[in-house]
């Protein structure tokens, strides 16, 4: 099928479920089963942050090994791959009760993520730029949101029947499978391309490009605690099950309709202040996730969570293609890895300084300082793009 015939809309749409089995149920189911998991198994807080880490080490290893050429020509095999990995590994989480192995299932559940991100929007955008329909990525976007969502129901669901945490992994795997089907009914072509060279050139890295990449890394640590133990702070302020879920759906249905939300922004200000404005909004939510009082710290910010955290990637992707407009795969390989290390270093911080203190106070004050910090090095780096 050529590009005046490829529906725009329907790239979009299978974006949005890539995304969402991919990182949604993928990346983020993690989050609400972890509480059950921790209760049932005597998990510390360590333990899961050890768990949590793994995955992103997998995330971070996955990008850096999507940003290189093997894969070109065969990007649509290597999502399906990737997705089709995704759900098997949901299933693998269910099937054993040992921090190691559950470290390396998540590792390769976090090398899935990548090749996912990376490859879903290769395809994606590449349509939607062709058909001058760039505005549909909020759609592709908003699959995040749609996960965590899923995610919420399914273990609130699971636990009104009264089945314990293998259960919300067997779930996910399912609705994981059926995402999957629905992606390669509608993702039926690789990206386009824009002429017979498909090598991109080198990345150049020049200093507001490195200052895009500590912004990113800076949210990967900033984001990830209260993505991770938002749940658990719940539960250890003695939320009950329907409260955790009511926080965590709410995170998701807030990121299905955030880039629509942030355009505006986005259209006002340009990707760069954009990125430093979305990454102040969510220290506000990170600090008071602990700063406030149980139930309604945690709900606004699982509240901000969701509204920034798909916005966060989506305009350090388009920051990063202008700043380095010849290469976009290695842009979101590189940025993605960037990420994928703040990702690796905050719930270790977290897990360490939970186990000490017995909250997650601290950790979580340190990632909202970390995530304004972040927010001048973006504002900064797109201050000569501006100019």
């Amino acid at each position: 099928m050529n590009s005046g015939t490829a529906s725009p809309l329907r790239f979009a749409l299978g974006g949005l479920v890539a995304m969402a089995i991919g990182m949604g149920i993928g990346r983020f189911v993690y989050t609400p089963i972890l509480p059950g998991m921790m209760s049932d198994l005597g998990l510390s807080a360590g333990d899961a942050g050890i768990i949590a880490s793994a995955n992103f080490l997998g995330y971070l290893v996955g990008a850096i090994v999507a940003g290189y050429a093997w894969a070109a020509g065969i990007e649509r095999k290597v999502m399906l791959g990737s997705l089709a990995a995704s759900a098997a590994l949901c299933l693998a989480m269910s099937l054993t009760e040992n921090v190691l192995l559950f470290s390396v299932i998540r590792f390769l559940a976090g090398m899935a993520s990548a090749f996912m991100l990376v490859f879903a929007a290769t395809i994606v955008f590449s349509h939607l730029g062709a058909a001058g329909r760039l505005d549909l990525q909020a759609l592709h976007f908003g699959g995040v949101g749609t996960g965590i969502a899923l995610s919420a129901m399914l273990v609130a669901l699971v636990a009104f029947t009264g089945y314990g945490w293998r259960a919300d992994w067997v779930g996910a795997a399912v609705l994981s499978t059926l995402g999957l089907i629905a992606v390669a009914l509608l993702i039926r072509e690789g990206p386009l391309r824009t002429g017979a060279d498909i090598k991109e050139p080198a990345i150049a890295w020049t200093a507001e490009f490195i200052k895009l990449n500590i912004a990113y890394a800076l949210f990967g640590i900033g984001y990830v605690i209260t993505a991770t133990f938002i749940m658990a702070i719940v539960r250890a302020n003695e939320g009950s099950a329907s409260t955790e879920a009511f926080v965590w759906l709410c995170t998701g249905f807030a990121g299905i309709f955030s880039v629509w939300i942030w355009n505006p922004v986005l259209r006002r200000v340009g990707p760069f202040t954009s990125l430093a404005f979305s990454l102040l909004a969510l220290a506000g939510g990170v600090a008071g996730s602990v700063i406030l009082p149980s139930p309604i710290g945690p709900l606004i910010g699982g509240l901000l969570l969701g509204l920034t955290i798909m916005v966060i990637t989506a305009f350090v992707f388009q920051a990063g293609r202008q700043l380095v407009p010849q290469s976009p795969r290695r842009m979101m390989a590189i940025t993605t890895a960037a990420f994928g290390i703040g990702q690796i270093v905050g719930p270790l911080i977290a897990g360490y300084l939970a186990d000490i203190s017995g909250n997650f106070t601290s950790s979580t004050l340190l990632a909202a300082a970390g995530l304004v910090i972040g927010s001048f090095f973006a504002f900064s780096a797109g201050r000569k793009v501006a100019g």
